[in-house]
């Protein structure tokens, strides 16, 4: 068997592994996987609204750092981390073999899974490296983390339209996911025939308000970004945690957290919906 061949041969079986049912399995635990850090941070974010949280952070990290206080929360990691990295070799095939749907070989939508598989690569190592004892690993603060980088690149050269430019990207990034939710385009990704009335309606509610709150916590993230490039203060750069407290200091005061901490839980439960019904 010459070169070509093999090459051909590789390919296949590549492809074949990349629609077997344990990729299929993978990608579907990493939803409920994803589902449950979302509800976790809704429910952080409540505290928050309601108190001081309790020192907890109310991103990533505190949610690990939630699911290592409980019973068992060392096996729970490593189960969540093992569902990342499913979710991250799904999206992997995908970037490398297309999406499913009639448009899924498109340029764009093979980047843009690249994309996603960096970044749960990314998430499931954090989550794999704090289970197995490097602590600050997974459960660090998403603002320090944003502080420093930040502070490093505003450092660069051009560092300000570096840091500008990202920011303005996440906009995008969060007007993106807002208008997906509202338009429903994840219907296309969906089995909506396996569904019940009384399912569609749940899945759309959670859908659209958990995918718009998500994209407006991106969007104000990102404006934290843009406003730090322009005024060159890394400090006005905020993650997660710092993003959801800046909703208190709003008119709305409190109340507007509780609909964003409300909204996110609402997309933990949406991932959970994707788990059973997203088209693999």
């Amino acid at each position: 068997m010459n070169a070509n061949a093999l090459s051909i041969n590789a390919r296949g079986q590549a492809r074949r592994a990349a629609r077997s049912k344990t990729m299929d399995v993978g990608a579907r635990a990493g939803f409920v996987a994803r589902g449950v850090i979302y509800l976790l941070v809704g429910l952080l974010a409540l505290r928050i609204a309601f108190s001081d949280g309790g020192g907890k952070q109310a991103d990533r990290g505190g949610a690990i750092a939630e699911i290592a206080e409980k019973p068992f929360g060392s096996v729970l990691l490593w189960a969540l981390g093992v569902a990342l990295a499913g979710m991250a070799l799904w999206r992997l095939s995908e970037a490398l073999f297309g999406q499913a749907g009639p448009d899924g070989h498109k340029a764009s939508k093979r980047a843009m899974a690249a994309g996603r598989f960096l970044f749960y690569a990314f998430v499931s190592y954090s989550v794999l490296s704090y289970a197995a004892g490097a602590q600050s690993s997974g459960s660090g603060s998403s603002d320090q983390q944003t502080d420093d980088v930040t502070a490093r690149a505003l450092q660069w050269t051009g560092g300000q339209w570096i840091v500008g430019i990202a920011g303005a990207g996440v906009i995008c990034a969060g007007l993106w996911m807002a208008y997906r939710a509202v338009t429903r385009r994840y219907h296309k990704h969906l089995k909506m025939g396996e569904m019940t009335k009384k399912v569609r309606q749940a899945v759309d509610v959670t859908g659209v308000f958990g995918g718009t709150v998500r994209g407006a916590v991106f969007a104000t993230a990102g404006g934290f970004a843009v406003a730090a490039a322009v005024q060159h203060e890394p400090g006005r750069a905020k993650g997660m945690d710092d993003t959801l407290r800046s909703f208190t200091e709003t008119p709305a005061g409190p109340w507007l957290l509780v609909l964003i901490a409300l909204g996110l839980a609402a997309f933990g439960l949406f991932s959970w919906a994707n788990a059973r019904y997203r088209k693999i």
